[in-house]
């Protein structure tokens, strides 16, 4: 990223200095030091899994929230800012959405995490499962390399389970998810 006075500018258009110099483009080094525009390093993103807008000092809430009616929406009638929001259903007699009793929540990271292990092992022990349906329905034996894999995948899975429970930041939690140690079905 190129900048000029603290500005990004792109080099590849045209630019007209204060003095009036015009100048095709910016792309020669030369020229680019005579004006004083310097390259400096891209911003780093944070991780967008992790952060809104991937901005490290905007994280996005680890445990799941109960909605709110807050400051700034338009309220429905007879509804306060701090009232809970509730999840919204068709009625037919009035031919309109109207409040059910379930509150609205939005999930937080620890939830989404969570599952996704969850899905990671499932997918983990699919190609498998049969085998436990033949030995239920059958009594045919499941290899032992078969049976050490299934409990390493449900050992993996829980032990990252309470890690993500643990976690009291999100930095903690990127650690735990940076640490997956999957077994390999060999």
């Amino acid at each position: 990223m190129f900048t000029l006075n603290g500005k990004a500018i792109n080099i590849y258009n045209s630019y007209t200095a204060p003095d009036g110099t015009k100048y095709p483009n910016l792309r020669d080094p030369d020229i680019r030091s005579s004006l004083g525009i310097v390259e400096e390093a891209d911003p780093v993103r944070a991780d967008d899994r992790f952060y809104w807008n991937g901005e490290s000092d905007n994280p996005k809430a680890l445990d799941d929230v109960n909605e709110v009616w807050s400051e700034g929406e338009t309220l429905p009638d007879g509804v306060s800012v701090g009232d809970p929001k509730y999840v919204q259903v068709w009625d037919a007699d009035t031919e309109s959405m109207v409040d059910s009793d379930v509150q609205m929540v939005t999930r937080g990271l620890k939830h989404t995490w969570k599952n996704q292990v969850k899905t990671t092992a499932g997918t983990l022990l699919a190609p498998t499962d049969w085998m436990v349906v033949r030995k239920y329905e059958r009594s045919v034996d499941i290899p032992a390399e078969t049976v050490t894999y299934r409990a390493a995948v449900v050992t993996e899975c829980a032990r990252l389970e309470t890690a993500i429970d643990a976690c009291s930041t999100v930095e903690e939690l990127i650690a735990v998810i940076g640490a997956q140690d999957w077994p390999s079905q060999e």
